[in-house]
């Protein structure tokens, strides 16, 4: 991680920093409080300071957010050494396991896709003792029991 993470002191505020990667500045404090971004410089008065490093770094978290990689993943990636740095084998064994996370919610999502397809087309739209989209969602009908799928994260612990 000290590849990409070297601190860099430009003085660039937290405003501007916010500015230049696309991300919120309590996002910014809340990365730095989990220790995914790097604890910045102080200024003398006690600011918080950044540079070009900061910035690749936290645009680096910003996109592998967008692509949907946990927290733990950014970690992990950032770990290796980030750009440049890590390991392709080691980047690829974290991107294959996002991508298979991605394509089980896709499943899940097909299937509750072709369940609310089905039920809808049951309701009649008029007023009736029993609706079925309210049924499938009314605790105390037939509950649609969906089985626990690993979450994101779980097999990658050891990776902290």
């Amino acid at each position: 991680m000290s590849a990409i993470t070297a601190a860099g002191a430009d003085g660039l505020t937290i405003g501007k920093l916010s500015q230049l990667s696309g991300v919120n500045i309590e996002t910014i404090r809340y990365y730095e409080k989990v220790k995914v971004l790097p604890t910045p410089a102080r200024a003398g008065n006690g600011r918080r300071t950044y540079g070009p490093t900061e910035t690749r770094v936290l645009v680096f978290i910003r996109r592998s957010r967008e692509l949907g990689f946990s927290l733990d993943e950014v970690r992990a990636l950032l770990r290796l050494g980030g750009p440049g740095k890590a390991s392709c084998g080691e980047v690829r064994e974290i991107a294959a396991h996002h991508l298979n996370d991605i394509r089980l919610k896709i499943s899940d999502l097909r299937k509750l896709e072709r369940l609310l397809s089905k039920t809808v087309a049951q309701c009649t739209g008029t007023t009736a003792p029993e609706c079925p989209v309210l049924d499938i969602l009314d605790i105390r009908q037939a509950p649609v029991t969906v089985p626990k799928r690993p979450q994101p994260g779980d097999l990658r612990n050891e990776r902290k």
